[in-house]
């Protein structure tokens, strides 16, 4: 494996297992949030409210399995139903107190992993490394033509 884009799809396939394990969420036991409840929050949280439609064209789901997701996340009381504050006839999903609090909770508790990871890193290299992460992260929305919108 010396190929650098063989070794780069190695590495991603290892950060995807230890961002898990650096950020264990359990389904609720300790009030963190599932990985497909933060991933819809913080998107909510950017764009502000949305419908299923809207959600399934951001992530490429099709609406069964969010109508699960959503649903969950509404029992959990992080997401509320609202009214489209544009006038449409569909109902949009909006982030709770509750849930910006909760989100809040697991991005802090994420940072300070990260943290804990890169203390040996000076700060040039912690801001190398985003801006690759950052340009690495916004060719694959290109070639998958979804953009995360960014703050």
């Amino acid at each position: 494996m010396d190929k650098p884009v063989d070794l780069i799809e190695f590495e991603t396939m290892l950060l995807g297992r230890y961002i898990h394990l650096l950020t264990p969420r359990a389904r609720g036991g300790d009030g963190r949030l599932d990985r497909s409840a933060y991933l819809l929050l913080s998107r909510i949280r950017t764009e502000g409210p949305m419908t299923i439609g809207e959600l399934s064209a951001a992530f490429g789901l099709d609406a069964s399995t969010l109508n699960r997701q959503t649903a969950a996340m509404l029992r959990a009381g992080v997401v509320e139903r609202v009214p489209d504050p544009e006038g449409g006839i569909a109902r949009k999903f909006a982030i709770t107190h509750a849930g910006e609090r909760r989100l809040e909770a697991d991005r802090t508790r994420n940072v300070d992993g990260l943290r804990k990871v890169m203390a040996d890193w000076t700060p040039e290299e912690v801001a190398d490394f985003a801006a690759h992460l950052s340009r690495f992260n916004r060719d694959i929305e290109s070639v998958d033509g979804r953009q995360w919108p960014r703050g």
